[in-house]
């Protein structure tokens, strides 16, 4: 292996590990009764901050055309606001190791998702992994699954609502592209329409946070894990362009180990064997449902909404 080969398994690794951190922090930052606008506003406050200013070090400005906000607005209901909605409410209840394993699936849901939108082809192969991620589910939530407390079993249908509500953003980036916008640039936009759209509805439901009136632990946790997003999304990017989406997509399965050591470490929590099990079952699906490496150029994308020439 090359050193520059080594030096980009390098950078998976620790951008795995630093994703997977952020799944015990939002475990924190629930601890003591935040709800999920109040900290969903707060952490794209954060996320906006950080983006802003390497959006701005790169000399790049943000688009606001309707095609631009039309954009900004699927990325942030489907990537941010409403998957992150689910993802809290799960997390006050779940283990953060079970939150890990939840997460794995959203190759599962993009999986169908594809075909039904044309952005993927039918394999047996990856009908098989589809099946292995469902089985992994079932051992989750069926009559014998051992979680630590049974009741525990009817929030993980809600925090599966989060992956396949990435894996809905992920299809319709693939399906109508971001209108010439690298990836900073639009997470920048969405941020900023999610802040728009997240303020008058946490002030509204009495679910608004002010983190400055109490700063402890949870608010720190809310801090460092929409810092951490940020930073790894951003080292994500340049992992894509250096060595391609496939090998970056391989941080999926850093992110649930890690996610599921760091809850081990940071909050004590310790797993049955059918935990294990399933975690293992998942990372099978998802190992045979990622897309195979592409060498053809991809074509330009229509405005979304808007229909290909010829379709």
């Amino acid at each position: 292996m090359t050193d520059r080969r080594l030096g980009l398994y390098g950078v998976l690794f620790v951008m795995g590990a630093g994703w997977g951190l952020s799944v015990p922090l939002a475990k924190i930052a629930v601890s003591t009764g935040h709800q999920p606008l109040g900290l969903i506003f707060w952490q794209l406050v954060v996320i906006v901050a950080l983006l802003g200013t390497i959006n701005a070090l790169r000399g790049k400005t943000l688009k606001l055309g309707r095609e631009y906000w039309r954009l900004y607005l699927m990325i942030a209901l489907c990537g941010a606001v409403l998957p992150d909605i689910f993802f809290y409410l799960a997390a006050m209840r779940l283990p953060g190791g079970i939150m890990s394993i939840v997460l794995a699936s959203v190759p599962i849901f993009s999986l169908p998702i594809a075909l039904a939108l044309g952005n993927e082809r039918f394999a047996w192969r990856r009908l098989i992994g589809l099946s292995f991620g469902l089985l992994g589910i079932v051992l989750l939530i069926g009559p014998d699954a051992s979680l630590p407390d049974r009741a525990m079993a009817a929030f993980v249908p809600i925090a599966l609502l989060a992956p396949a509500l990435y894996a809905t953003e992920g299809n319709l980036v693939a399906k109508w592209g971001t209108q010439g916008l690298d990836p900073i640039q639009t997470i920048l936009g969405a941020s900023l329409l999610g802040m728009v759209i997240t303020a008058p509805l946490a002030a509204a439901s009495g679910q608004w946070v002010n983190p400055l009136s109490s700063f402890g632990a949870p608010e720190l946790a809310l801090a460092a894990s929409a810092a951490l997003h940020g930073i790894v999304y951003a080292v994500y990017v340049w992992l894509v362009g250096r060595a391609g989406s496939v090998f970056a997509a391989q941080s999926s399965y850093l992110v649930t180990g890690f996610g599921v050591l760091w809850s081990m470490l940071l909050l004590s929590e310790r797993y049955a064997l059918l935990v294990w099990l399933a975690l293992a079952i998942m990372m099978v699906g998802t190992a045979m449902v990622q897309p195979r490496a592409r060498n053809q150029p991809v074509a330009p994308h229509p405005a979304i909404g808007d229909h290909a020439d010829g379709a």
